[in-house]
């Protein structure tokens, strides 16, 4: 039997292989420290499950609009006119189950056979895999550690072509943390206008901001960037709510069309009580996501410095998002109990086997001698599992 050959050549998510990995090590009863999480660690606030519990109670439970609830979008066109300076009207809203849906409905909405999509180095790991299932070629512009792994002009540049169909940019970053700066967002809008590319603004850690850095979106820089982007957001990340799964995107009233005309095929409506919900987080009172914003804050500080005190070790301090990606460089090409190093699986798989902690090599991520730390578990397991990894690091040789 013939099976999809399309599908076969479509990789699994590494990140969620090894957070599985590491729960059923748990599960057998063994002391696993996991910073593979791409989720907080905090529960959702009591205000969203009670509206979620109120949604249930009043029977909103049944099939709603496939492209989202009129409450929500509402919310969602609150939400851009307050936080980012940006103005839509509902047919340019729509709601999807994540904002991985809503990044699947872009790819298919908009890419023919050999289209292609500018993709940062280090990447998301489904950025490239979305892209192929859509029958477009995923191409690789490889950002410098010393830009913050940021695109430069000159990278832009080197990469685009006639068959070039979009761009995608990602800030605050996953895997990185580093966040645009609005001097690079106009840089890369005016690009996008000279090439006349579709930017997809993937925007979901917006409220993970740390310091001074504010969030742009690219699409609030100009007309001519405000008609070419699609943002993506959701709840995900800043409510505590990755469970429910409810992303949205926001862009012109064509390309939105014909993602929900695919979404209403594939999945219909997302869920409707999370929807509800939803509506509740973005609306509601935020406080707690203000202290979590600052344990996260925290986290962060004590990661970098201690990863900086390891030796073999560093990183570059992420400004958003939870995550770290620490470059190994200098432990690359040791040996552990006679058996080198050579990559960064290498090192993520014997750490994990020696010391009982899960990381995400940067292969993962289209980038070797890397590996990325969530700083989404407790100050306690963060403190433990660097004092492994540093454990680790000394017994190679």
């Amino acid at each position: 039997m013939i099976l999809s050959k399309k599908a076969k050549e479509i990789s699994p998510s590494l990140t969620l292989a090894i957070t599985a990995k590491a729960k059923a090590m748990k599960a057998e009863g063994i002391n696993v420290i996991g910073f593979g999480a791409g989720e907080p660690d905090f529960n959702t606030p009591d205000n969203i499950q009670e509206a979620a519990i109120e949604a249930i109670k009043s029977g909103k439970t049944r099939y709603t609009a496939a492209s989202g609830i009129d409450e929500l979008k509402d919310a969602i066109i609150s939400k851009f006119s307050k936080d980012n300076e940006l103005t839509y009207n509902r047919k340019q809203i729509i709601v999807s189950t994540g904002a991985k849906q809503c990044l699947a409905n872009i790819f298919q909405s908009i890419l023919n056979p050999g289209d292609e999509v500018l993709v940062p180095v280090p990447y998301w790991v489904s950025y490239p895999e979305l892209i192929k299932l859509s029958d477009g070629n995923p191409v690789f512009v490889n950002c410098k550690e010393s830009n913050n792994f940021k695109y430069t002009r000159e990278d832009l540049k080197a990469a685009v072509n006639e068959k070039t169909k979009a761009i995608i940019l990602n800030s605050p970053n996953n895997p990185t943390g580093t966040v645009y700066s609005k001097e690079e967002l106009i840089d890369i809008a005016e690009f996008a206008k000279e090439h006349d590319l579709i930017i997809i603004s993937d925007e979901i850690y917006e409220k993970l901001i740390y310091g001074d850095t504010k969030h742009i979106s690219i699409a609030s820089l100009s007309e001519d960037a405000y008609k070419r982007t699609i943002v993506i957001n959701g709840v995900s990340k800043s409510y505590a709510m990755t469970g429910w799964r409810i992303g949205y995107a926001a862009g012109c009233e064509e390309i939105i069309k014909l993602m929900s005309n695919i979404q209403s095929h594939t999945t219909s409506n997302p869920n409707s009580i999370a929807q509800y919900a939803s509506v509740e987080a973005l609306n509601g009172d935020h406080s707690k996501i203000s202290s979590m914003i600052i344990e996260f804050k925290n986290r962060r500080n004590f990661m970098v410095e201690r990863i900086e005190g390891i030796e073999g070790l560093t990183c570059i301090n992420p400004e958003g998002a939870f995550y770290v990606m620490v470059n190994i460089e200098k432990v690359i090409g040791k040996e552990f109990n006679g058996e080198k190093i050579s990559n960064s699986l290498d090192f993520s798989s014997m750490l994990l086997e020696e010391e009982k902690v899960a990381v995400v090599p940067g292969v993962a991520f289209g980038l070797e001698n890397y590996i990325r730390l969530s700083y989404a578990t407790s100050l306690d397991n963060i403190k433990e599992g660097l004092d492994r990894i540093e454990s680790f690091i000394k017994k190679s040789k």
